[in-house]
């Protein structure tokens, strides 16, 4: 080989290092930093690990992967398009791939749907996750959120068990409406009857009149799913802010009163997994999962694309490890 041919592969090899060095995430330049100050050889990386909690017999990873995205539930304000991008987006071995990710960087469960109403008979949840147990091997943990109807409170739920979810948890809007309505009843019922079949039973929300009336009634759900963010990024400015019951009609807030939030759930002693951190993506995850982590939730559930499983856990794993928390872990 000339020299002239030797320089020339060490240049291309060069600014194909930096190219991709300047394409990193800061999360991933440090930990890049990390590994070549090490004095000892380096050996094969081992697996990231996040904190873990426990709720009922599961030990569950703090930083949880949602499910909105790969349903198609982008948010996305008024961009009409993104929901439909993301449905042709998450293909089947594309979702796998997500999850697979995530158990490789110690985030070992995810939240997502089991025959969504809105999904038009298309949800992808329970086929994938079957496919992915079965002809994958994959591990990850399932909490199912569903919807409950007054008059058939049980048909989605018995499908999440069937199906394998390891829990179970009424779907947020949901939670909002039946205790607007003053069906607590048909909470009790269905946490009654999530536990008796094994799993882990929750119930979700907006509003946070629903903890408080689930904890004043005493049903013993075995854990809140609650959003909490910060108000102060650009686009949190509805026109009016709506009653305790009502999302914003401009979709870009989800937790109106956090402060509120904070304050009661400092009082509750069951364990808390805080969504909807990063306002649908309006909030960088190193100020929401620190605003997180510690105002009080034990855990977040964030929906991530598989490009940002790495970043986002090597976030969590930084911020996990130096928290000043205001409420003490409930899990």
């Amino acid at each position: 080989m000339s020299a002239e041919s030797f320089d020339r592969r060490n240049f291309l090899k060069t600014c194909a290092f930096t190219t991709g060095v300047l394409g990193m995430s800061l999360e991933e330049k440090i930990f890049l930093a990390q590994k070549a100050s090490a004095k000892e050889p380096q050996q094969p990386s081992a697996p990231m690990s996040i904190p873990m909690g426990q709720i009922g017999k599961l030990k569950i990873s703090r930083l949880i992967c949602g499910g909105n995205l790969i349903n198609g539930y982008a948010h996305a304000r008024d961009m009409i398009y993104v929901s439909e991008l993301l449905k042709h987006y998450f293909t089947d071995d594309k979702i796998m791939e997500t999850w697979q990710l995530c158990e490789e960087c110690g985030i070992n469960t995810m939240i997502s749907t089991i025959d969504d109403p809105y999904a038009g008979g298309n949800d992808p949840t329970g086929r994938v996750i079957q496919k992915y147990w079965n002809e994958r091997g994959g591990e990850i943990q399932w909490l199912a959120q569903y919807f409950p109807r007054p008059d058939d409170p049980f048909t989605k739920l018995q499908m999440a068990i069937d199906a394998g979810a390891h829990g179970a948890f009424i779907q947020g809007e949901m939670g909002d409406r039946l205790t607007q309505h003053g069906r607590l009843d048909l909470v009790a019922k269905v946490v009654e009857f999530t536990r008796k079949n094994g799993l882990i039973a929750g119930i979700a929300c907006h509003s946070l009149e629903v903890p408080i009336a689930c904890e004043k009634a005493g049903i013993p759900v075995d854990f809140y799913m609650k959003t909490l963010h910060r108000g102060d990024y650009w686009s949190a400015t509805p026109e009016e802010k709506a009653g305790p019951f009502d999302l914003p009609r401009h979709d870009n807030m989800w937790c109106m009163e956090p402060q509120h939030v904070i304050e009661f759930m400092a009082t509750v002693k069951k364990p808390w997994i805080a969504y909807k951190v990063l306002a649908a993506g309006a909030i960088h995850p190193r100020e929401g999962f620190k605003y997180t982590f510690e105002n009080g939730a034990d855990f977040a559930c964030v929906g991530m694309l598989d490009f940002q499983v790495r970043e986002n856990a090597i976030i969590a794993q930084h911020t996990l490890g130096g928290v000043k928390r205001s409420r003490p872990w409930c899990a």
